[in-house]
């Protein structure tokens, strides 16, 4: 086997941290176009591996999952996320994926439904003919609202404000979390780092004081929550899970549970508003089916093109761009030796956007989402919510909820693009409109 592949050379110290730096996905894209399928580079002490193969995407998440864990990025999340199923590893996370799979079985999650169009509705109660908006702020208090009722039911709408000031403090401070130096940064009075500390805080307070009145009424509210408290272990039916498990897998889903349905509808307003065709034919589709009631569960089957263009919205501008893993002992990749400790980086975005599967890959196209071309695309050519053991055990939730919330808001409103308005992908924890989304809401007027 051939020890180091091809990869960029650094032309003076952290020149190569540096572009990525500035741009990230554009280095993402470069490495993929002038390197092929796996390329190598150093960021410092660090040995990194990026590839873009399909198969070999599988052998880190699914054929080899067991000698990859977590990267150092969400080893520090743990710090207020604690051990959730975004950063527990080995045999914790298999346990408690176990105990929480039965919360998120379809069944279960098909109640949600009503609840997240019903909050649709509220959101486009609020807006006027002819208003400026800002896109992103109004699909993350959208998706809050419904996470908040899923998961906590009414107990939290006296501490709405409250929790999303605390999340969206979090959500600022991650970044910071992410850097290699963030240990030392962690001990300076920084105030975004001072904010977060504040919203964690807030945070246990509310979600220890629901999980203690829960525990002592002993009621099923039907929500999550209530389904946390009494998940069981399918293994050992003795072992549940403790107040700090139920709160960090609590505080995972409340955070991963609004921010990337948001960014996903975000990207969707952003591409109908370029493509007037389609934005019609996706009213067209609506109106037909839902002849202007509210769209129900029942309806999801019969509005197939409303599916394809969240599936294409997913496919230009995964909300998850990247996924990353550290191997833990030396294994083979493409004909290439990876080193104990080496992180692998695999990148949506790129994959999404690759030439060899999906033809013209720059061009919204919802139509290219047939069960023909479904049955042959790679399985790891489109992976939007990861793969194998760790793949996003929402996903089923995340697909209803953005199907259904863009149903109900395309059926009496669109959106257009403010004149001149820059739109930037800016690859955070998600991938986010760097400046917003400055937006025109215009009623629909149907016949």
């Amino acid at each position: 086997m051939t020890r180091i592949p091809p990869g960029p050379k650094r032309t003076y110290p952290g020149s190569i941290l540096l572009r990525f730096r500035r741009n990230p996905l554009a280095q993402f894209e470069t490495i993929a176009r002038e390197y092929g399928d796996i390329a190598y580079l150093k960021f410092g002490t660090e040995k990194v591996f990026f590839i873009n193969h399909p198969d070999l995407i599988r052998e880190v998440l699914v054929t080899q999952n067991k000698n990859f864990v977590k990267g150092r990025g969400l080893e520090r999340t743990k710090k207020f996320l604690g051990e959730g199923l975004l950063t527990s590893e080995g045999k914790l996370h298999l346990r408690q994926r176990r105990m929480m799979q039965p919360a998120f079985h379809h069944r279960r999650i098909a109640a949600f439904a009503e609840t997240m169009t019903a909050q649709a509705q509220r959101t486009c109660g609020r807006w006027h003919d002819g208003e400026k908006l800002d896109v992103t702020e109004e699909m993350m208090r959208l998706t809050l609202a419904i996470v908040a009722q899923t998961l906590f039911g009414a107990d939290l709408e006296a501490d709405a404000k409250d929790v999303g000031a605390a999340l969206t403090a979090m959500m600022k401070s991650l970044p910071i979390m992410m850097l290699p130096f963030a240990d030392f940064l962690q001990k300076l009075p920084l105030p975004v780092l001072r904010r977060m500390k504040t919203a964690h805080a807030r945070l246990d307070e509310i979600i220890y004081g629901l999980i203690n009145e829960r525990r002592a009424s002993g009621k099923d509210h039907g929500d999550l929550l209530s389904m946390l408290l009494v998940a069981q272990d399918e293994e050992d039916p003795e072992v549940r899970m403790s107040d700090q498990q139920v709160r960090d897998e609590a505080m995972t889903i409340f955070l991963a549970g609004h921010e990337t349905t948001a960014n996903a509808l975000n990207w969707t307003w952003y591409l109908l508003s370029e493509h007037p065709a389609i934005e019609a034919r996706l009213h067209e589709e609506l109106d037909r089916v839902l002849n202007k009631r509210l769209p129900t569960l029942a309806d999801m089957p019969t509005l197939p093109y409303t599916e394809k263009v969240i599936s294409e919205s997913f496919r230009l501008y995964p909300p998850a761009w990247m996924v990353g893993r550290r191997a833990l002992a030396d294994c083979e990749l493409g004909g290439y030796v990876v080193p104990a400790r080496s992180i692998v980086i695999m990148s949506q975005y790129v994959m999404h956007r690759d030439a060899r599967y999906f033809v013209e890959p720059l061009r919204f196209d919802p139509e290219r989402w047939t069960p023909e071309f479904k049955g042959t695309l790679p399985k790891y050519a489109y992976f939007p919510f990861g793969g194998g053991p760790r793949q996003c055990i929402g996903e089923g939730f995340a697909w209803m909820e953005a199907i259904l919330l863009l149903a109900t808001i395309a059926r009496q409103w669109k959106l257009a693009l403010l004149p001149g308005f820059p739109v930037v992908p800016q690859p955070m924890v998600t991938l986010r409109p760097k400046h917003g989304l400055q937006m025109i809401a215009l009623q629909r007027r149907r016949a």
